[in-house]
């Protein structure tokens, strides 16, 4: 196991990825060469360790290839240097199972529909049982936006979710058993 003293842990990771977007935002709308060169620089920097990233890849057996992937950082890096080595529907079909057993303890059910184009399609159903006083009466709205959340997570590339009611099913109908012997129209059997 790889030692991780002096690792970042997840709560840092994420205040300083928040701390870069905002210095890339004045960045980005300040005037001036000094400003373009310091985009150029991270541009650039991005880039070859894109490349990197692309070459550990190339490196890694399946089994590491897939823990990659699978370590939420990592797998994130993956996605913006478009090198991560599941698809997109994959990722996003992946999503949606990880998030099913919590909306079934809440009566509800999804099921992934795939992909058009650019937009991931989920059925979603929501029912009443299970739900208990936490519901609430925006229970589908929630599903629908934690779903949304997600997909989109697992797979940015993906323009929108959408949510597909699910369908109904008929039941099926009743056929008394006396019926299944006897056919319609046709003749007893004579006694021989």
């Amino acid at each position: 196991m790889a030692d991780t003293a002096g690792r970042l842990p997840d709560p840092a990771v994420e205040a300083r990825l928040a701390r870069l977007d905002e210095l890339l935002a004045g960045l980005e709308s300040a005037p001036g060469p000094a400003a373009r060169e310091a985009l150029e620089s991270v541009a650039l920097l991005t880039e070859v360790y894109g490349e990197a990233l692309a070459r550990v890849l190339d490196l890694a057996d399946d089994g590491l290839r897939a823990r990659l992937a699978d370590d939420e950082l990592l797998g994130h890096l993956l996605v913006l240097h478009g090198t991560h080595p599941e698809s997109a529907e994959d990722r996003a079909a992946r999503a949606v199972e990880r998030l099913r057993p919590a909306v079934r303890e809440r009566g509800g059910d999804l099921e992934w529909a795939g992909v058009e184009g650019q937009v991931a399609r989920v059925r979603v159903s929501t029912g009443g049982g299970g739900c208990g006083s936490g519901c609430g009466g925006g229970g589908s709205a929630d599903v629908t936006e934690a779903v949304r959340a997600a997909v989109l997570a697992a797979a940015p590339e993906l323009e929108s979710v959408e949510a597909v009611a699910a369908e109904r099913r008929a039941a099926p109908a009743f056929v008394p058993l006396t019926t299944l012997g006897h056919r319609t129209g046709a003749r007893p059997r004579e006694a021989r």
